[in-house]
C-alpha cells in the first residue's frame, strides 16, 4: 500500500465518524478514489511493460533483420565446417572425442552437402589421429554422396596430415606448411646432473626394463634400440596411411616421408595437396554450397577448467616419476 492509499484511509477513518447520508456520502467518495488510484496504479505497470516490450522488438528488427529469403536459407544445403586447431591430444578442443562428434553430427544432417576440415595444427598424438582417421573412412562409406575436404590453413603437420589423408581432397594456401611426416620422442638425461648434485636416484621396478624411459638412469644400447623400433613402426603406419589416402597422387621423392615439412605450394608439386584454396572457395566453388555451417563441438568452460586441473597434475606427477615421454607425430 503507498502513501496515497494510506492518506486516504486516514481520511476515511476520519469522515466515518459523521452520520446519517453524510456518512453514506463520504464512504463512497472514498472507495472511488481508492478504486481509481489502483486503476491508475496498473495502467502504468502496463503501459510501462507494454513500452520496454516495443524497445526489445525495435531493437530485434534492427539488429536482426528479417528478409524475404531468410526461410530460404534456413532450409537450403549447406557445408560443414569442423576446426581441427592446436595440438591433437586427448584432453585438447582437437581430440578424438570432440573431432568424431562433430563429424558424426555433420554428416546425420540431411543439409549437409560437403564437409570441411579446417587445419590448423601441428600434430599430436598418432592414437588420437589415428580414431578421427578411421572415422573419417566410415562415415564416407556410410554416406557415400558427401565427401570430406581438408583445406589447411597455417600448417597441417604430423598428426593433423595424419587426419587430413582421409579426405577426398585436401587443398591449402600457397603459405601453408604441410608435413612432417615422421615421429618423434623426446626427453632430457639427468644422470650427470644429480652425480654433481650428490643426488641418488633410487628406481624400483619389476621388470628388466620398466624404467628403460627414466631420464635419471642412462640409457642402455638395448633400450635405444627398443625406442628406436617402437618409432619405426609407428612411423611406418604413418607411411601406409598417407599412401592409403593420397595413392598415386604422391610425387616419388626419397625425402617425403623424411619429416621435413614443406610449403603449400611445394607441397602441390609433391602430391600432397590437391590445389590452393580457402575453406570458403572449396564451399562455394567445388561442394557448391556457399552457406557454411560450423559443427566444431565447443568444450564447456567448467570442463575445460577441470580437465586442465587434472591434466597439470597428471603430467607433473608423470615428470617426476619419469613416464612423460610418449611418441609424438610432430
Amino acid at each position: 500500500m503507498d502513501k496515497d492509499e494510506i492518506r486516504l484511509n486516514e481520511d476515511y477513518e476520519k469522515m466515518t465518524t459523521k452520520s446519517g447520508w453524510e456518512k453514506k456520502l463520504v464512504e463512497d467518495l472514498a472507495m472511488a478514489a481508492l478504486k481509481e488510484r489502483r486503476s491508475t496504479r496498473r495502467w502504468g505497470v502496463f503501459f510501462k511493460l507494454a513500452f520496454l516490450t516495443y524497445i526489445v522488438v525495435i531493437a530485434v528488427l534492427i539488429y536482426s533483420p528479417f528478409d524475404a529469403n531468410s526461410l530460404e536459407k534456413a532450409t537450403a544445403d549447406h557445408t560443414a565446417v569442423i576446426e581441427v586447431e592446436g595440438v591433437i591430444s586427448s584432453d585438447s578442443k582437437a581430440s578424438a572425442d570432440y573431432i568424431i562428434t562433430a563429424l558424426r553430427d555433420a554428416f546425420d544432417d540431411k543439409k549437409t552437402k560437403g564437409v570441411i576440415l579446417r587445419m590448423n595444427t601441428p600434430g599430436g598424438s598418432p592414437v588420437q589421429s589415428a580414431y578421427i582417421n578411421d572415422e573419417i573412412y566410415r562415415l564416407k562409406e556410410l554416406h557415400p554422396d558427401v565427401k570430406v575436404y581438408a583445406v589447411i590453413v597455417d600448417v597441417c603437420a604430423s598428426g593433423g596430415y595424419y587426419i587430413a589423408a582421409a579426405a577426398d581432397e585436401i587443398y591449402a594456401d600457397k603459405g601453408s606448411m604441410v608435413g612432417s611426416i615422421g615421429v618423434l620422442m623426446n626427453s632430457f638425461g639427468f644422470e650427470n646432473a644429480i652425480e654433481k648434485v650428490g643426488v641418488t636416484r633410487r628406481l624400483y621396478t619389476a621388470g628388466d626394463h620398466k624404467g628403460f624411459l627414466d631420464p635419471f638412469t642412462k640409457p642402455q644400447e638395448g633400450d635405444i634400440q627398443h625406442a628406436k623400433s617402437m618409432l619405426k613402426n609407428i612411423h611406418e603406419q604413418f607411411v601406409a596411411t598417407v599412401k592409403k589416402g593420397r595413392g598415386d597422387k604422391l610425387k616419388d621423392n626419397p625425402l617425403l616421408f623424411s619429416g621435413y615439412v614443406w610449403t603449400g605450394e611445394q607441397s602441390l608439386e609433391l602430391g600432397l595437396v590437391d590445389k590452393l584454396g580457402s575453406s570458403s572457395y572449396v564451399a562455394r566453388e567445388v561442394i557448391g554450397a556457399e552457406k557454411i555451417k560450423d559443427f566444431t563441438v565447443s568444450e564447456a568452460l567448467l570442463d575445460r577448467l577441470a580437465k586442465k586441473m587434472g591434466a597439470s597434475m597428471a603430467t607433473t606427477m608423470a615428470e617426476i616419476s619419469g613416464f612423460s615421454t610418449m611418441p609424438k607425430l610432430r
